[in-house]
This record gives structure tokens, sequence and C-alpha cells, in this order.
């Protein structure tokens, strides 16, 4: 893949709405009602796939951008039309969809299966899906046999795979293959034995300058955009100027490119305690317990079905 030439500084105004609310339409000077360009990923009107060309441009214009992750189709679907322009199928889906207590036991049918999922039921936004543990640390050539999977039996734009210097061969194989390619540095999930849990990462000069070695090995080898999760902020916006593909934030501060959260716990839906840097927009976990409690008590009291449900 050939790589974008650096960024010039944003144009001012150019960052696209914020707040949960859906695209606007564009008006005949290409601008929609929000203020976003027809060409912004979120708030753009185009119903064409998403490609990682554009999400070069985006670091260009100096626009931000958010990414959730996805499981299923439905889901998928409200997204989309929410005009989420990047969708992660994620590992994460080991904690909150598949009952696992980590990411670490997901396998490349489970990510294949729903992955596809995810795919039928978008149109506009890049689906990425994620090469889980054990995919493609062997080798470049397991990566690249891997990735090709997803590709050809899922259908997604792009693949994501965790590690810097480490997986830099990865990367580079995948992308001269055709296959593009998100990294993911910081605090890498797969890798909670080695961590010992889930701390920040980067705190310390040489763990610092680490970061940085492993957010431009990832971009020399051809990735298109890198994820930093639990970043300390100063660190990660550091690490944002000294590339010229975007980062996409979890827990890595405001001055990242994008921000990704699991959607999960962006909606209320998971249950317990929340890392630091997850807000929520939802209790959909109450609100869905409260419809199941009162659809219960319907059935208790026959008051469900109605004449109106009922066939004679």
């Amino acid at each position: 893949m050939t790589q974008p030439s650096p960024a010039p500084k944003p144009a001012a105004g150019s960052a696209s709405p914020a707040g949960p609310v859906a695209p606007q339409p564009a008006s005949a000077s290409g601008t929609s009602a929000g203020g976003a360009s027809s060409t912004s990923l979120y708030g753009g009107t185009s119903s064409r796939r998403i490609t990682v060309r554009d999400i070069a441009r985006a670091k260009e214009r100096g626009e931000k951008w958010p990414m959730l992750t996805a499981y299923d189709a439905m889901t998928a679907s409200v997204f989309d039309e929410a005009g989420i322009p990047v969708l992660l199928v994620g590992d994460s889906m080991g904690n909150c969809h598949l009952g696992y207590e980590s990411t670490v036991p997901v396998t490349m049918d489970e990510i294949t299966l729903l992955s596809a999922a995810v795919v039928r039921g978008t149109k506009r936004t890049l689906v990425v899906g994620d090469l889980p543990f054990g995919s493609y640390q062997e080798s470049p050539v397991q990566a690249l046999r891997n990735a090709t999977r997803l590709v050809k039996e899922a259908g997604v734009g792009a693949v994501k795979l965790e590690g810097g210097e480490r997986s830099a061969h990865q990367v580079e194989l995948l992308v001269s293959a055709g296959i593009p390619v998100m990294a993911h540095i910081g605090l890498t999930p797969q890798s909670v034995h080695a961590f010992g849990g889930y701390p920040v990462q980067g705190r310390g000069e040489e763990a610092a300058q680490q970061m940085l070695r492993d957010a431009k090995a990832v971009q020399d080898a051809g990735a298109f955009a890198v994820v930093l999760e639990a970043v300390p902020a100063e660190l990660a916006a550091e690490v944002t100027r000294s590339l010229h593909i975007p980062t996409v934030g979890i827990g890595a501060g405001v001055e990242c490119d994008a921000q990704v959260l699991v959607w999960t716990d962006m909606a209320g839906m998971t249950a317990g305690r929340l890392p630091r840097f997850t807000k929520q927009y939802l209790q959909l976990r109450e609100l869905l317990g409260g419809a199941a409690k009162a659809f219960a008590q319907d059935v208790v009291e026959s008051a469900f079905p109605a004449e109106e449900h009922t066939f004679h």
C-alpha cells in the first residue's frame, strides 16, 4: 500500500460535528446542515463503502472521526445508519459477546462468522476484522493466511493486529498482498497474561520511546492507522503529531485523530466496573431488563397476547 504524504496543518473549522446526531443532507455547496463536508467520514453523504484512502484524506483535512465495535448484522446496521464510518469486529467479542473472561480464547472461526454478519448488515462503513490471538504471531505467512480468510470469507475491508516493532513484518507482508492493516499498540489485550492485567502503557522515558518506535515501525510497514490503547494523553498526542497515518485512541486522550469504544460499554450494556476511559451514552442494560420484566408481567397476568395480537 502506498503511504499517504505527510499531513498538512488542519484547516480551521475542519472538525466533524460532535454528539450522537444522524448525518445531515448536504447542501448545494457540498456542506451538510451540521457543518460537515459531504466527503466527511462522519456526516458525509456518500453511499459507497468508505476505504482506507478516505481515512488518509481525513487525516490530511484534520478531521476527527468515531469508531465502534460491532458483532452482529442488526447492531451494525444501526451504527451504519447513524453514520459511524468505521466498525471494528474486535476480539473484544470474547468478553462482551461470547462470555469468555478475556479476548485470548477467540478463534478465527468466530471472528470470520461475526465479521461476515457485520459486513452483511452495513452499506457504507469500513468494516475492520480483528486477527485473534494465535492467528498471526507465528509468522507473516500465518498472518497472511488468516487475514486472507477474513477478506475472502467475511468480506472485510481491512484487518487489525496487535503489536508494534514485533508485528512489523506481518504488517508489511499483508499490505504488500493488498490487505489494509490497522495496527494496535499500547495496551494490547491479547498480551494480558504477559502484562499481568491491563495497566496503562508508555509511562516513563524508556517506555515512551518504545511506544514511538512501535508507532513508526507499523507506519513504515504500511499500516493505514494505529490504535493507541491506555496510553498517557501527552504521549498519545506526541505519537499523533509524529505520524502521517491517523491514531485511534481508546483511553489515550483527546488529541488522537479518532476515538473508539466497545459498543456494549458505550451503550451501557456492560455490567460491573468499567474502564476509566469509557463513557456511557445510554443505559441499555437497564432499559432492556425493564422491557423483559414488563413482558414477563404481561404473560403472568394474561395481558399478552391481547386481542390485537391474536389470530381467529
